[in-house]
């Protein structure tokens, strides 16, 4: 990992996944928005270009990753191909499941959306994690990734939306300042960073 001039500051940099390479225009069933769920989770990415004047390019060798490619892709186009991966489930982003709605064609963002409400209420996590789960799971994640900046200095997670979003969440309950707020867009880089 990169070491800073200042051995005392360290630096945790949270990275969102370049947008994928997918259709999301017009009306989707129930079953369609399914497929669409599947597809997003092994969909290339779009061809980007991130110039970031924070992110210490060149000294870069590892970055920590989920198992989903879209994750992977983004370290790769940003810090090149020898860049180590450092890929864990931890990192995973949060599931979805699509609810049972017969006979609605709706834009995908909607049922993304009352998907992902009905699951922070507890009404829409059958055969997948709870929302309670994943948030002990970003705890975790902030441990992991606070943990290795403080042995390395600088430690970089190229990861998902929300996750990023409670992971970011924890590592402030542990002390970390946010240094750099990058929003949630793809390809958003925050920075937090801890003396």
């Amino acid at each position: 990992m990169y070491l800073t001039p200042d051995a005392t500051a360290k630096r945790i940099f949270l990275i969102r996944h370049a947008r994928p390479l997918l259709p999301h225009e017009g009306l989707f069933d129930v079953e369609a928005a399914r497929s669409y769920i599947s597809a997003y989770d092994t969909a290339q990415v779009e061809e980007f270009v991130l110039q970031h004047e924070t992110l210490p390019y060149q000294h870069v060798t590892k970055v920590y990753c989920s198992t989903l490619v879209r994750s992977q892709l983004t370290a790769r186009a940003i810090f090149g191909e020898e860049v180590e991966l450092l890929i864990d489930h931890t990192f995973r982003e949060f599931e979805r499941r699509i609810f049972t709605l017969p006979l609605m064609r709706l834009p995908i963002k909607v049922w993304l959306l009352s998907a992902r409400l009905l699951w922070f209420l507890g009404f829409n996590s059958r055969d997948i994690e709870t929302f309670r789960q994943a948030r002990a799971r970003a705890r975790q994640a902030a441990e992991k990734l606070a943990q290795d900046a403080l042995q390395h200095n600088t430690t970089v997670l190229v990861g998902h939306g929300l996750l990023n979003s409670f992971i970011r969440r924890e590592l402030k309950r542990m002390g970390w300042k946010a240094s750099i707020k990058g929003g949630n867009d793809f390809l958003s880089v925050h920075m937090l960073s801890h003396i």
